[in-house]
């Protein structure tokens, strides 16, 4: 091992200092104790020093940077917090990056989740336009078919939704783009002949009694720090019941089933779309590639579906038939 003491010729680091292997690394010749090391130099010389003794490892980070703490060994399971102030982002094993390390980066993934999520939304705002036509413009003989052939179109669109879930997995955003486009205005056809026994007025108060619920709820999964996948877990499970719930009382046409399954269908929901937003979030900010078309198509998707069902169960308590 090369051996190239200062011997007081550099104050800086004082007598005894060896530099080693381009990690300067300090080693008291005399002691043979480490009192200083800096490593990982891709992240700058002054990122940490070590402090040994009797075993035990200390890393403290003196600037401004943060810290850098290991247990047990020197540099396996190793944490490192980037402590600036941009971010909170953690290297498992000095390795893995799951977060933007820079304050360059972090504004980058910033401004990249904010596109997705406006793309996500505005995605959303144009299936609802879709489902909207196809709604109002359901006359003559496509209402007819359309009546004739309303559980066609259910099991259709329950084929098309799992034919756009592979296409999201597949990173496929042109193929997802034109199945939820399809899906949108299928949607709207079952939505003209469940619209027709509600008088305008009702429809439209629901409406807006549906918009606001699902922006303010939307506006709280985007600023909320809280972890909401506790609370997706617990939608998800409620929306299976309610689907067990709802083909059971498709047999049995208790009236009073039905509002108790409204009632709770509505609370799953709008959890689900404070839910659903978070996620778009976090998924946008972690998978900075070319799946963003994709990651925002998706999300579009999901809230669709938080905002079409949540109208439909406020539509059966709040709305009026003619």
């Amino acid at each position: 091992m090369d051996q190239n003491f200062n011997n007081g010729q550099n104050p800086q680091f004082g007598n005894g200092w060896q530099y080693q292997n381009g990690t300067q690394q300090y080693q008291n010749a005399t002691q043979q104790a480490y009192a200083q090391q800096a490593q990982q130099p891709a992240y700058g010389p002054n990122y940490g020093q070590q402090y040994q003794t009797g075993g035990q490892q200390y890393y403290q980070n003196a600037n401004q940077y943060g810290e850098h703490f290991a247990g047990g060994t020197p540099y396996g399971n190793d944490v490192y917090s980037n402590a600036n102030g941009l971010n909170n982002n953690f290297y498992d094993d000095g390795s893995t990056v799951q977060g933007p390390t820079t304050g360059v980066m972090a504004q980058l993934a910033q401004a990249m989740a904010q596109d997705v999520i406006r793309k996500a939304f505005l995605y959303m705002v144009a299936a609802l336009v879709v489902t909207a036509i196809a709604a109002f413009t359901l006359q003559g003989n496509m209402y007819m078919w359309a009546r004739e052939n309303y559980m066609l179109i259910i099991f259709a669109e329950l084929g098309i939704a799992i034919g756009s879930n592979f296409a999201i997995r597949k990173g496929n955003a042109v193929i997802t783009a034109i199945l939820f486009t399809i899906y949108s205005y299928m949607t709207g056809m079952t939505l003209g002949l469940i619209l027709e026994m509600y008088t305008g007025a009702s429809v439209a108060s629901v409406f807006v009694v549906t918009a606001v619920t699902f922006g303010v709820m939307a506006v709280y999964g985007l600023v909320t720090d809280a972890d909401l996948s506790s609370v997706g877990s617990l939608c998800m499970m409620g929306l299976i019941g309610i689907i067990l719930a709802s083909l059971v009382n498709l047999f049995l046409h208790n009236t009073v089933m039905e509002m108790i399954i409204s009632w709770i269908a509505i609370v799953v929901f709008v959890g689900l779309t404070a839910y659903d937003t978070q996620k778009i979030k976090k998924n946008a900010r972690y998978d900075m590639g070319d799946r963003t078309a994709v990651i925002a198509l998706a999300g579009a998707f999901e809230l669709y579906l938080d905002f079409i069902n949540l109208f439909l169960r406020l539509l059966r308590i709040l709305g009026k038939r003619r």
